[in-house]
């Protein structure tokens, strides 16, 4: 019986019959031939926060076109799928959601938020597989991982307590990225600078021996943290100043302040005198640092002011700022304003202005951690395409600072670190630990916070092709990954 041709092309009948005769006689499959030379593609896991987007059809349309070639090229191709759990973008997303529903995480409690999450995953996850067939795409599906399942998870803590162990991890009080509206701290690639039309403030800070000293500031709520005037070493209207240990009177709080001279002011901005707060600005922590400067927050987590900012406590932190300008007008501290334009942080998720603030998290130490990624691309091991990316990737590299990898959320790796309630040590593990490493008590409870989602997202090429169990013949595929198509956010 003759079938006719159908006169339009009907891409849904077709594509998905085909899909299915690809799949049933294993042609997706990854087999390792070790007569054929390895190459393998970790395919950049995709968020669970909703359906795929036009940027994935991309992205992975042109890996498809890669691994196709390669393996009508003669090689042993295996294209490795995943989804990705995205921290605190997806708690975002489910937070979003209670919200229409009148409630907040906290009224659900830890566990039973996580549910919720677990069961948006399950919905969008299934969901992201499907369009990634539909695209055509042709993975391995036997092979798939989630970046929380048990053979992640499983790398994720061998690789915490491994630095942690060499001294690359550590618990210490530095200044970082705090978002007042999720209530977490983080990383410098999770905020975004946006251009602000701002005001720039002329104060006059009274000093101890007559006479004052005028600071510029975009921030004159922060002053009531502050612990000096800082001047450039070489600016000679401020030598003598220096020179006699001058003694600044902080405004409104009536705290004494010493007059410090630090390479790291600009001469040139404002009138070459600044205010100096440790907790809250990262040069300025820096600056005491050097200085052995008091570090004194005035924040409390939703950007309220605490019990350190005297009269202006319980404030928000903008009806701070207008009060403490009436205040200095009042006393007629207010020397100027001009307009001034510069680039405000927001938080990456919810576009929040972030507030810098001292806090005590986990970090990672990066500087030696990043010679030899940055010798790997030098050398011509690993490149870059296109090319002009390695300048972007040098820059961000060469001037790293410690990653912050603590995060204050729910969903996620939760940090494998235990706390003594008898001694207060901090015992690291990869297994829930019976006792105290210190003093044996069994009376412990672990940190509540979970790892930034880009520490397993790194791990991700390794963690798919054998580190934490569940080997995928890693060395016969060409693991840990032999080109991996990525945003530029990678390298930036």
């Amino acid at each position: 019986m003759e079938r006719e041709i159908p006169k339009a092309y009907d891409p849904a009948k077709a594509e998905g019959r085909w899909y299915r005769f690809w799949e049933e006689r294993g042609y997706l499959k990854c087999r390792i031939d070790k007569a054929k030379k390895p190459f393998a593609i970790v395919i950049p896991p995709p968020n669970i926060t909703g359906r795929l987007h036009l940027g994935h059809a991309l992205n992975n349309t042109l890996q498809d076109i890669i691994i196709r070639y390669k393996r009508m090229d003669g090689y042993s191709a295996c294209w490795f799928p995943g989804i990705d759990h995205a921290g605190i973008a997806t708690q975002n997303v489910v937070e979003r959601e209670l919200a229409k529903e009148g409630k907040s995480r906290h009224d659900l409690g830890r566990e039973a938020f996580l549910k919720r999450v677990w069961e948006w995953k399950e919905k969008y996850g299934n969901e992201i597989v499907e369009q990634l067939k539909a695209l055509g795409a042709s993975c391995d599906w036997d092979r798939l991982r989630f970046t929380l399942d048990e053979g992640l998870s499983q790398a994720v803590r061998e690789v915490f307590v491994r630095l942690y162990e060499e001294g690359y991890i550590y618990r210490g009080e530095r200044i970082i990225n705090w978002c007042p509206r999720c209530e977490t701290a983080l990383s410098d690639i999770e905020v975004i600078h946006k251009e602000h039309e701002d005001k720039l403030y002329y104060i006059r800070y009274p000093l101890l021996e007559g006479g004052a000293i005028t600071i510029a500031t975009t921030r004159p709520e922060t002053m009531l943290g502050d612990t000096a005037v800082a001047v450039h070493p070489e600016d000679e209207r401020y030598k003598p100043l220096v020179g006699r240990r001058a003694v600044a009177i902080l405004p409104l709080l009536r705290r004494r302040l010493p007059i410090i001279s630090d390479p790291a002011v600009m001469p040139d901005f404002g009138t070459g005198a600044v205010k100096v707060t440790p907790a809250h600005d990262p040069t300025d922590f820096e600056i005491g640092e050097r200085h052995n400067l008091e570090r004194i927050n005035i924040f409390n987590k939703d950007a309220t002011l605490n019990e350190n900012a005297g009269p202006y406590a319980g404030l928000e932190r903008y009806a701070c700022r207008e009060r403490v300008l009436e205040d200095l007008k009042h006393e007629g501290l207010l020397e100027r304003v001009e307009d001034y334009t510069h680039a405000v942080g927001h938080c990456q998720r919810c576009d929040t202005v972030i507030e810098p603030l001292i806090s005590t998290q986990w970090f990672v130490e990066m500087e030696e951690l990043a010679r030899p990624a940055i010798e790997a691309v030098r050398s011509g091991k690993i490149k870059l395409i296109p090319k002009n990316w390695e300048k972007v990737y040098f820059d961000w590299l060469e001037n790293i600072r410690d990653w912050c990898i603590s995060r204050q959320l729910w969903w996620g790796h939760r940090i494998p670190a235990w706390y003594c309630r008898e001694c207060n040590e901090i015992t690291v593990s990869r297994e829930i630990p019976k006792e105290c490493v210190a003093c044996g008590s069994k009376d412990l409870h672990q940190d509540e916070d979970v790892l930034d989602t880009w520490f397993s997202s790194a791990l991700w090429p390794f963690s798919t092709l054998g580190l934490g169990g569940r080997s995928h013949g890693r060395s016969q595929a060409g693991g840990p990954a032999s080109t991996t198509p990525r945003n530029v956010d990678k390298v930036n």
